[in-house]
């Protein structure tokens, strides 16, 4: 991305449209009818569903933060021209009152016939324990995004009796794929398959079950007879299946003597082994388990002369799966919980692999929560910033303005809260309940002020002038940008040491303290805030320099190797990879892990927080290898919104050879490099293949044009092959 964040021209047609009625005419009558509610209001109902589900030995384990609710009531509205009469059927998720032109219809009716003609309908929904919502069906009128709704809020009526009202805002509606009127949205569940195990051996009076790899589901019981308990312990390593005292999460089932024959637990568990403990009075005949997951295509796809890197690949694939859940969730077994930085990881991913948006919605959307804004996402000054991050690049990987258009006033009053957070330098600096996590990291200082934050929350204001623009709001736009260009201004001014040239960590009290840290220095490559002269000098003096506090999370390592790969160490950063998730393959890890410290041994990869098995083995950050490969070794990426045109820079990195494809919003762009051919076509925008060759490559098709020494470009156009022969330097 360039050094401001900017957008193709976009003019914002319909902006009062999606605040006032809709209409409905008779050449919707194809469209398919879906549940509707409040914008945003089903992901806070399911997200707070979700997060309480955490347990720690069978006691609930909540999230430190608050919760929010969804209104209880709202009113749906629309307007419609239809031909004929439509019989049209009701259903509600709560009571409902309904108007048709003003008059109330008396009653909860399943059905009501709507003569030909142009009418306004409009239902108000009380719901309290899940959330409103309602399904509509007729030949013409069916509920679905032309529908509007409103919380109610300044509503009164006058002498006359006539409803007046007044600044209450009309929103486009929330939806989802409830698209039956039996796919209830309070009915929502994960999909589920059967799995064997693949290994059972005794333990004691018990025994120990093995799935083979990481996994997420409900322990199902076969064979059951009998009265009294029975005891599953689970682990992600078999030492912590065994460890019936100090395993993170177990199940005590007592049974009557009257249940079924096959049981199936009801809460679903992240595990890979299982030990198994009954009384003598129970017996069983075997264990299996229903897997849990999120339906999801594989649409991106890796593969070299590497098998080392094809099997980084393709486990990094699964952790993103099974960590892509309801929402992009951190680790499967211990928190089961929505964190901004490391969802924001999880959407980049996402777009290289699945690039399912509706995941990406559904997150940004629960963990943004409602007004008033009390405190920081997650309670973490880091993690608000990544939220304006991550809408800007779902914006520029799908091109979809919907999203800001609705949202943009929760992202103002957001930033607004973070902007009153600062000091009197216009610096942010944690106050009383911040959080400043960065990373996990012993003895990393994160007291005062720091880098890494002012950079952060300079992005955020540039997301946010984009935003502003898409949203009509132009005097936002502008006041958004120059607050980012002169905290940028100021950011150089205060931490940017011009005899080191590195960007310093801290200052405590105006005094800045003598200490270089990895994080503001690599984020400010790939944000490209840094000239030629400075990226250099950081890679050389502190990404290379073994001296400066090393990283051992696969969270900053991300941003570290793409900081790397964004100056053109790509061969260096696979050794890194190798050596990094190869060695949790060495370690038997069929997920990665949320932390990997090559100088511990044994049961010491199991332990953190004080606890021996305290570590995730499935974290959502350790699959950002496929992040890599498909941005920088693939090289695709967008550079306008939604792939209207993008950039193809393949880099072998040492490879002999590579193969991929990398999803974009109605297709994929498709590559193979060795070091003679590139073979690529795309199914959508205008590409231009960056070629870096020995000498001018040759092509059938297309013009290749010189850019500099030993740099070539050819224009992609859609739906069209083309193979190149080069020389890779």
């Amino acid at each position: 991305m360039s050094n401001k964040i900017s957008i193709t021209v976009f003019k914002f047609f319909a902006c009062m449209l999606l605040f006032s009625s809709w209409s409905i005419s008779a050449q919707e009558e194809k469209s398919e009818a879906t549940w509707i509610w409040y914008p945003g209001d089903f992901e806070v109902w399911l997200s707070n569903e979700m997060q309480v589900r955490r347990t720690e030995r069978e006691a609930v384990f909540p999230p430190l933060w608050q919760y929010y609710s969804p209104y209880a009531l709202v009113t749906f509205q629309t307007e419609v021209d239809i031909p004929e009469a439509d019989e049209v059927k009701i259903h509600s998720e709560g009571p409902f009152q309904l108007l048709v032109d003003g008059v109330q219809i008396y009653g909860q009716p399943k059905s009501i016939s709507i003569p030909s003609g142009k009418h306004k309908i409009s239902f108000k929904v009380f719901n309290q324990e899940v959330l409103p919502a309602i399904y509509i069906d007729g030949k013409y009128i069916k509920s679905g995004k032309n529908w509007i709704v409103t919380n109610e809020d300044k509503l009164w009526i006058d002498e006359a009796g006539k409803a007046q009202q007044s600044g209450t805002p009309w929103m486009p509606v929330g939806s989802w794929n409830f698209n039956s009127s039996e796919n209830k949205p309070s009915e929502f569940r994960l999909a589920t398959e059967p799995w064997n195990a693949k290994k059972t051996e005794k333990i004691g009076n018990g025994e120990l079950v093995d799935f083979g790899k990481e996994t997420f589901g409900y322990v199902k019981i076969h064979g059951l007879k009998g009265k009294g308990k029975l005891a599953l312990y689970y682990g992600e390593s078999r030492e912590e299946a065994l460890d019936s005292a100090k395993c993170e999460t177990l199940d005590y089932l007592h049974f009557d003597g009257k249940q079924s024959e096959t049981y199936t637990h009801n809460k679903s568990k992240a595990f890979r082994y299982v030990q198994v403990q009954a009384d003598a009075t129970v017996q069983y005949d075997s264990i299996s388990m229903l897997y849990e997951y999120l339906p999801l295509e594989y649409r991106g796809a890796f593969k070299s002369s590497d098998d080392l890197l094809n099997q980084i690949w393709d486990v990094s694939a699964y952790t993103m799966h099974l960590t892509s859940r309801e929402f992009f969730i951190d680790g499967i077994k211990r928190d089961r919980w929505v964190w901004s930085g490391d969802a924001y990881q999880s959407y980049l991913m996402n777009y290289y692999l699945f690039y399912d948006s509706e995941s990406v919605e559904r997150t940004l959307l629960a963990l943004r929560g409602k007004e008033p804004v009390t405190a920081h996402i997650n309670i973490i000054m880091d993690y608000s910033l990544y939220w304006f991050v991550g809408i800007y690049d779902y914006y520029l990987y799908t091109g979809d303005t919907k999203f800001i258009e609705t949202f943009y006033p929760r992202m103002k009053s957001l930033m607004e809260f973070c902007l009153g957070r600062r000091n009197d330098n216009g610096f942010l600096e944690p106050l009383e309940g911040d959080w400043v996590f960065i990373d996990w990291a012993d003895g990393l200082p994160k007291t005062g002020e720091v880098s890494f934050e002012q950079m952060l929350l300079a992005r955020s204001l540039e997301a946010m002038a984009v935003s502003a623009e898409i949203a009509g709001e132009t005097g936002d736009q502008k006041n958004y940008q120059k607050l980012a260009d002169d905290l940028k201004a100021k950011l150089f001014d205060v931490f940017w040491d011009e005899k080191e040239n590195v960007m310093k960590h801290q200052r405590i009290d105006g005094k800045m303290q003598d200490i270089v840290t990895r994080y503001a220095n690599m984020f400010g490559i790939f944000f490209n805030y840094f000239n030629e002269e400075q990226k250099q000098s950081v890679k050389n003096k502190v990404l290379l320099n073994d001296d400066i506090l090393q990283i051992t999370t696969p969270y900053m390592r991300f941003y570290e190797l793409e900081a790397l790969c964004a100056i053109g160490e790509q061969e260096f950063v696979l050794d890194e990879i190798r050596d990094y998730w190869g060695g949790m393959l060495d370690h038997g890890a069929t997920s990665f892990w949320e932390k990997y410290d090559p100088k511990q041994s044994g049961n010491e990869h199991l332990e953190m927080y004080g606890r021996p098995y305290g570590k995730s083995l499935c974290h959502a950050w350790g699959a950002s290898p496929i992040y890599l490969f498909g941005k920088y070794y693939l090289g695709v990426k967008p550079t306008s919104a939604g792939y209207k045109t993008y950039e193809v820079t393949p880099n072998l990195g040492g490879l002999k050879w590579m193969e991929g494809k990398v999803p974009t919003p109605n297709g994929e762009v498709s590559i193979y490099c060795s070091t003679n051919v590139i073979k690529i076509k795309a199914s959508e925008g205008e590409g231009t293949l960056i070629i870096n060759s020995k000498s001018k490559p040759s092509t059938k098709t297309g013009t290749i044009t010189a850019l500099g020494k030993s740099k070539y470009q050819l224009i992609i156009k859609p739906n069209t092959p083309y193979s190149i022969k080069y020389k890779a330097l």
